[in-house]
């Protein structure tokens, strides 16, 4: 069977999609910067690490979604709502200043909707091919779970809107930690399940690609542990952990990026390599959930005053 070939009008459309989803993103950041500084709410730590949270994760899928469904030829219409759904939740992150309290629910909303029916899309294109649900098409077909990642950074950026008015306290500051800790418990291991699955199909032969299959898990399982009894020995193993999986998201996107040099031509040949090497922009999703999480561990902290 040979590859699918992106045909001109798809070139062309991606290349669309990609100008105005970097004009988006410049456009914020012009705005921001032109903006006076406005006063943050006492207590809004929280707030700004789930927002940066789910600007990386909005990112990650705007990258990772371009590169993929270009591969595909954009063949169904459907697969531009990637790309643009995730650049206006990138928007809603980075310059929250630019759109309204309800433009910005509205958008991140649209993002959990469209990570939803991502995930339909995908299980529908994994049932179409022959087997079924086989190993072949588990490893080849769609990825059942890389529109999670859309879902989750539309949850963050609901989240980040809900706290941006002031940091809850006592039992509210409890129950907006543990919601936000079920949040992060479930995108850790929704983002292990797909990696070690990929990582799996790829032999695991170089050893740290079992970092990825083993720190997460172990993050959900601290993240829990403190949601459950937030005093300080478990938050702070939470924490500990919490910021060994980001920085472990930020090392994958190198490992990544030696994967694509480890390809025939290298980066020289990078129109091909990109879209046959490891992803690039995946790893970092992690990274995102991570810092989402410490934002919910925060409320924990905050809880136990």
């Amino acid at each position: 069977m040979r590859p699918r070939v992106p045909s001109e009008r798809s070139r062309r459309a991606v290349a669309l999609t990609a100008l105005a989803s970097v004009g988006l993103v410049a456009g914020a950041a012009w705005v921001s910067r032109r903006r006076p500084p406005r006063r943050r709410p006492e207590g809004s730590r929280a707030a700004r690490q789930v927002r940066q949270g789910a600007a990386l994760l909005a990112g990650s899928v705007l990258a990772d979604s371009t590169m993929e469904h270009y591969r595909g030829g954009f063949h169904n219409r459907t697969m531009f709502v990637a790309p643009v759904s995730s650049g206006l939740a990138l928007v809603s992150a980075l310059a929250p200043g630019m759109m309204t309290r309800r433009a910005r629910q509205a958008v991140n909303a649209g993002a959990v909707g469209a990570g939803l029916a991502g995930h339909l899309f995908h299980l529908r294109n994994v049932l179409r091919r022959p087997g079924a649900l086989s190993w072949e098409s588990m490893f080849y077909a769609a990825p059942l779970g890389a529109p999670g990642a859309m879902t989750l950074a539309g949850l963050a950026g609901l989240a980040a809107t809900r706290l941006e008015t002031g940091q809850p306290r006592g039992a509210e500051a409890l129950r907006a930690g543990r919601i936000g800790s079920l949040g992060t418990v479930a995108g850790l291991l929704g983002t292990t399940a797909e990696v070690a699955l990929l990582h799996f199909r790829g032999a695991f032969h170089n050893p740290m690609m079992f970092a990825p299959v083993i720190l997460p898990p172990l993050a959900a399982l601290a993240v829990a542990d403190a949601a459950r009894r937030p005093d300080r020995a478990r938050l702070r193993l939470a924490r500990i952990l919490l910021r060994a999986t980001a920085a472990m998201g930020l090392a994958g996107a190198a490992f990544h990026a030696w994967g694509v040099h480890r390809n025939m031509g290298g980066w020289r040949n990078w129109r091909q390599n990109l879209q046959v090497a490891p992803p690039l922009p995946a790893p970092p999703s992690f990274t995102g959930v991570a810092l989402a999480g410490l934002g919910a561990a925060h409320l924990l902290e905050e809880a136990r005053r």
